[in-house]
């Protein structure tokens, strides 16, 4: 007895193929009836078990196709979470970046500001040191010629300290 539904097809095929025709008919031919019958029956008892197989194979394919699907969408939700992080990571790096710019920026300003400020201050301090100099030295020639003028010294003193004392050596002579 054959084993699969194609073979017992096959075998009914050959059978009606070589069947004899009928006398005085083109189209029509003789089988052996019982023979015919029962690989009908064969055919018959073989497809529940072909088609239950055929549907196993069926659901299994389904099966393979939904978690092909389930996996194929995860993959892409992780690949779409990953660009959004990198996204994410990027917008920050680039804000990081901008605020960095912002505050080497300010810092160049705050920096160009108290180097302004430090030399309008240092001109300043320069200023008073140049007048309370200039006052002092005016104190300075002032305080000779009373010196001169109490030690009885002729004309007004023009020269620097150092002929301050050159003078005042030679008064004592």
């Amino acid at each position: 007895m054959a084993s699969g539904v194609e073979e017992l097809l096959d075998m009914l095929f050959e059978m009606v193929d070589e069947a004899k025709n009928v006398p005085f008919s083109g189209d029509k031919c003789a089988v052996e009836r019982d023979r015919a019958l029962d690989l009908i029956d064969d055919i018959r008892a073989q497809f529940p078990m072909e088609l239950a197989e055929a549907k196993r194979l069926l659901d299994m394919r389904t099966e393979y196709i939904a978690s092909a699907k389930r996996e194929a969408d995860l993959i892409r939700q992780q690949a779409e979470d990953k660009a959004k992080q990198m996204l994410a990571e990027n917008e920050i790096y680039a804000q990081a970046r901008q605020r960095s710019a912002e505050m080497m920026q300010q810092a160049e300003e705050r920096s160009r500001e108290l180097k302004r400020s430090a030399n309008e201050y240092c001109e300043d301090a320069l200023r008073r040191t140049e007048e309370a100099v200039a006052e002092a030295y005016k104190e300075i020639q002032g305080s000779r010629v009373r010196f001169r003028a109490a030690a009885g010294a002729p004309g007004p003193v023009t020269s620097t300290v150092s002929r301050l004392v050159f003078d005042a050596e030679a008064e004592d002579n």
